[in-house]
């Protein structure tokens, strides 16, 4: 196939399915763009960050709007269409109210993610089945086809190790020894499983800017379900045993609120926060004016004073700059718990208040 005649003879949208396994029209679609700039013409798709892979020398930067599609949010999967973002920048305070919770059903849509074959058609086993399928597709013949890398089957071994370590902090020297790998292999291969948009980082905040990128990221499966499959969890599994649900469920609401930032009015970054003397926030949502909501995410039914300890802190921090802070458990009850803080039940995510 002669890849410039193709594209010259192309009329109206074009578009390129898993463009990553056709590296070759990189550089053609570049001089195609560079002569003919009207917008909306190629619609490139693809399960990779073809961007950051390594066999892609030629860089489209510049020349086209990168748009990531995350799995499907509860809100889309049962029609509703609040985004929580804007309710928890904005100046009305929450509606204090009952929500109906069930534990299992939230166990059930944790371990079911946001992939449209699974989390929509697939019933428990044939779910398990078709991660199965999925994992081995990308680790061994995508990673294959856009990568050489040495080593390769280590890579679902890696996978499944940062599912248990997901939701904690990233120390790339203690994971090196722990894996037996070097060091630069170790960077290399975790870039791949963000490629494939496996996993996830989010930075620590800082009220210095200059100090943002110094301290540790945490590391997030970009599902949870997917996470779930790799832990072997089931729903029983998780109802006898709810020490195991603290980081699913921690991944779970990391994923919604990415998936909430996508398309909400506010435009918000996603941090952490922690301080030298242990005090913590899992996530960190950043306006560009400088103001900040803090939300935890606490695995209890039921909460104490302790539990805002993080999010007093961050507000001692901030001052004004700190709108509100929101600790989201598994319980029932919309109430406030001091100035700017409140408890919220998991799905105001996607039933908001």
């Amino acid at each position: 196939m002669d890849p410039g005649g193709f594209i010259e003879q192309a009329q109206g949208l074009t578009v390129f399915d898993e463009i990553q396994q056709v590296p070759q029209l990189f550089p053609v679609l570049k001089n195609a763009v560079d002569n003919d700039r009207r917008p909306g013409r190629f619609l490139l798709t693809g399960s990779a960050n073809v961007l950051v892979l390594p066999r892609l020398s030629e860089s489209l930067a510049g020349r086209m709007e990168l748009i990531t599609l995350e799995g499907l949010s509860q809100g889309e999967l049962l029609a509703r269409t609040g985004n929580l973002i804007d309710g928890l920048f904005g100046e009305a305070p929450p509606e204090l109210r009952h929500m109906e919770f069930v534990r299992e059903g939230l166990l059930t849509a944790m371990l079911a993610g946001g992939y449209p074959e699974a989390c929509q058609r697939l019933p428990g086993r044939r779910r398990s089945q078709w991660y199965d399928s999925y994992v081995q597709t990308l680790l061994h013949r995508d990673v294959q086809e856009l990568s050489r890398i040495e080593g390769i089957s280590i890579l679902p071994r890696l996978l499944e190790f940062l599912a248990i370590r997901s939701a904690s902090l990233l120390n790339l020297s203690e994971l090196s020894r722990t894996l037996g790998l070097p060091l630069n292999t170790l960077k290399r291969y975790l870039g791949l499983l963000e490629a494939l948009y496996l996993t996830v980082t989010v930075q620590p905040w800082s009220s210095h800017l200059g100090k943002r990128l110094v301290k540790s990221p945490k590391l997030y499966l970009r599902d949870a379900g997917l996470m779930g499959h790799l832990l072997g969890a089931q729903v029983d599994r998780l109802l006898r045993t709810p020490d195991l649900v603290g980081g699913l469920l921690e991944t779970f609401v990391v994923g919604e609120v990415r998936k909430l930032l996508g398309w909400s009015t506010t435009r918000a970054r996603l941090f952490h926060y922690r301080t030298q003397e242990g005090h913590e926030v899992d996530l960190v949502l950043e306006r560009a004016d400088g103001g900040v909501v803090g939300l935890e995410v606490k695995a209890s039914g039921s909460l104490q004073g302790k539990d805002f300890r993080g999010l007093q802190k961050l507000s001692e921090t901030l001052g004004d700059g700190f709108l509100r802070g929101v600790v989201l458990y598994t319980g029932s009850e919309v109430v406030p718990f001091g100035p700017k803080l409140w408890a919220m039940p998991v799905p105001v995510l996607w039933d908001n208040v």
